[in-house]
């Protein structure tokens, strides 16, 4: 079967995939209504595409904090990559070295970080971290991650307790027997997610940035107020997400959010974005309204699915394509020129 566009791996990996595994990846929370808003928001939103502009020669690069990647779509952190493909978060790191783009590792890894780290020597890696109850653990991973050479720190805040899956329940998911979150062996009973630290507040911003270097990029951001309060504490970067809808149901679509965010924060910091992109036209959606960069979680883990770190490679292949394709007929020659003037917002 021809893989065309991100849809074939979805259906690949929703066909191949043990059922459990195939629910704990696609689970949104409750109704599921954001998660598939997510996705939905991107076709409420119109093109003003420019004509008879010189589009010879493209030039689809990007900058992270400084380091250039080679297109705007990075891997957004992911748990449990093993569940997809044997060999987990190593073949998503070399899948995203291989592309020069950014990939984000999650604490919940069921690889080490010295694993990743070492299947991708040359990549651009940043450490995803939730903050545990138990402060110690959080703060030797996070000097791990540093020492390792990963080089942003990416806290997740819209996670002080899981939201309810409803397929996950009624599976009784749990990671099978031969799998561990491996970088929080030995720390605690991993499973039990009550273990993340519900009190976690902007101050502890400070404390992380007292344990590294690392710049601090804040994940989960979708409103105005908060998008204030990031820059105020002195994080580098500001990632808007709704967690692909697995948290709060009924919160906007991240790529509505965007706007918020973006006009709030004037710049001063990097915004990116995850949650919804299916099309390389989405990028460019998201581009326009302010992002800096996109993440992609799901489509990433059906590419594993359909050939490891070959297939996930296909997955930003098409979407680096279809990307470079949306720019051109929309009269883009270079990222710097993609601008609000380029979208939008339909009437229907």
């Amino acid at each position: 079967m021809a893989m065309v566009c991100l849809s074939d791996f979805e259906a690949y990996a929703k066909k191949y995939l043990p059922k459990i595994a195939w629910d704990f990846f696609a689970a949104g929370a409750d109704d599921c209504s954001t998660r598939d808003e997510n996705i939905l928001a991107y076709s409420r939103i119109r093109f003003r595409p420019r004509m008879l502009r010189d589009v010879s020669m493209m030039d689809i690069r990007t900058k992270l904090l400084g380091t250039e990647i080679s297109f705007p779509v990075g891997i957004a952190p992911t748990g449990f990559h093993q569940l997809a493909w044997p060999d987990g978060e190593k073949s998503t790191a070399r899948a995203a070295e291989a592309m020069n783009t950014c990939y984000i590792a999650s604490t919940y890894s069921t690889c080490t970080l010295e694993e990743i780290s070492a299947a991708a020597p040359g990549g651009l890696r940043w450490f995803q971290l939730y903050i545990h109850r138990n402060r110690a653990v959080s703060q030797q991973l996070v000097q791990r991650a540093e020492a390792l050479g990963f080089q942003g720190l990416v806290l997740t805040a819209d996670l002080p307790y899981t939201g309810k899956r409803r397929d996950d329940v009624r599976n009784g998911f749990r990671l099978p027997p031969h799998m561990k979150l491996k970088n929080l062996e030995g720390a605690f009973e991993v499973c039990k997610m009550s273990l993340l630290d519900p009190s976690v507040t902007w101050n502890d911003i400070y404390w992380l940035r007292s344990l590294t270097h690392l710049p601090i990029i804040i994940k989960g951001i979708l409103t105005k107020e908060d998008a204030e309060l990031a820059v105020r504490h002195g994080v580098q970067g500001i990632i808007v997400s709704n967690h692909g809808g697995r948290q709060l149901d009924g919160g906007p679509a991240t790529i509505d959010a965007l706007v918020e965010v973006a006009e709030a924060v004037q710049g001063r910091v990097e915004v990116y974005l995850d949650g919804g992109i299916r099309k390389g036209s989405d990028v460019l959606k998201a581009l326009a309204l302010g992002a800096k960069c996109v993440f992609i979680g799901r489509p990433a883990l059906w590419g594993l699915a359909y050939k490891g770190e070959e297939g996930l490679q296909e997955v930003l292949r098409i979407l680096q394509d279809e990307f470079r394709l949306s720019m051109a007929l929309a009269g883009c020659a270079s990222v710097s020129e993609i601008g609000p003037h380029l979208v939008q917002f339909s009437k229907l």
